[in-house]
């Protein structure tokens, strides 16, 4: 199968609101594809219309070449789906837990009790395997969580926001269980707000007020799709700063990033000008120096140039 997850004009009506406004990808077998985009972006209203949870008020969705809106009980059959709320039950143990989604996904006796001895050892939770769910640290429940929803091996699963309120370390680990899915041939659908996380899907889409705004491998669209050039303003102290940088006109964008501005222009010669702005003001200025752009700016910049063109 040359795709395993298709939308075409997807679109989802609240009343007057539209959450997801006609969105469109595809998602090849064994792929690790991101959607990002901040919260409320139309990220989970579109992974519940996948899922064929959720009936799309307009366009399809398809996954295994089944359409989720005439055939959503062949869709979840096929797939994993971890929610980014936390759905177990918090009064079972670890053990307890993984052996009820056994039995709801058929199957019994000693395959049961192989996949689970499996996924326990995979997942780093024998340890915990006696442990009330309800006890687990977020990390380990997101574990458990997605132990669960790959216990049947799916051949596609969806995790919507599955490192939401993880620790980096944590996070880390979690990303390296997905692309061990990938490598053993399933495929992801991982929805996230953490732009640094979608260097680790091969290829991505971002998501803004509904609709998809770029979409490509993290190196296309870094290349393709930022508007400008980036500067990395090293400067103390650094929040005072950004509303200066803000107020430059030779900055169409800035915005922190780590513990440094990030200052989008449309000449990298601008450095020199705007360093001299800061240090006019008393900021002492450590560098400002041209930076391949991350992510996260061409996100900024795309969604800052959207809200330009509305207000114009």
């Amino acid at each position: 199968m040359a795709v395993a997850v298709r939308a075409e004009g997807l679109t989802r009506r609240f009343g007057a609101f539209v959450a997801v406004d006609h969105v469109s990808f595809e998602i090849a077998p064994g792929e690790v594809w991101g959607f990002l985009g901040p919260n409320g972006a139309g990220k989970s209203t579109t992974i519940r219309m996948l899922c064929g949870v959720l009936a799309p008020s307009a366009g399809r969705a398809e996954v295994l070449g089944y359409d989720a809106r005439r055939h959503p009980e062949a869709v979840k059959a096929r797939i994993g789906y971890m929610s980014q709320r936390f759905a177990l039950w918090s009064d079972l143990t670890v053990r307890e837990n993984l052996a009820f989604y056994a039995g709801v996904y058929g199957l019994r006796g000693r395959e049961a009790r192989e996949r689970i001895a499996a996924w326990l050892e995979r997942l780093g939770l024998l340890d915990r395997q006696d442990a009330l769910a309800g006890t687990l640290s977020g990390g380990y429940r997101q574990r458990l969580a997605l132990a669960a929803a790959v216990l049947h091996r799916p051949p596609v699963v969806f995790l919507d926001e599955p490192t939401a309120g993880m620790d980096p370390l944590s996070r880390r680990q979690f990303w390296e269980l997905i692309r061990g899915f990938a490598e053993d041939g399933t495929t992801v659908m991982v929805t996230t707000h953490y732009m640094d996380e979608a260097e680790h899907c091969d290829r991505l889409a971002f998501i803004d007020q509904g609709r998809i705004i770029a979409q490509g491998s993290p190196a296309e669209i870094k290349a393709r799709q930022m508007v400008g050039h980036v500067l990395e303003v090293r400067v103390e102290p650094l929040i005072e700063a950004l509303a200066v940088v803000e107020e430059h006109p030779a900055v169409r964008e800035a915005a922190l990033y780590g513990a440094a501005i990030h200052a989008t222009v449309d000449q990298p010669e601008a450095g020199p000008a705007l360093a001299a702005a800061l240090a006019a003001r008393g900021f002492a200025v450590e560098g400002v120096e041209p930076v391949l752009p991350s992510l996260e700016d061409v996100f900024v910049a795309l969604v800052e140039a959207r809200e330009r063109e509305a207000a114009a």
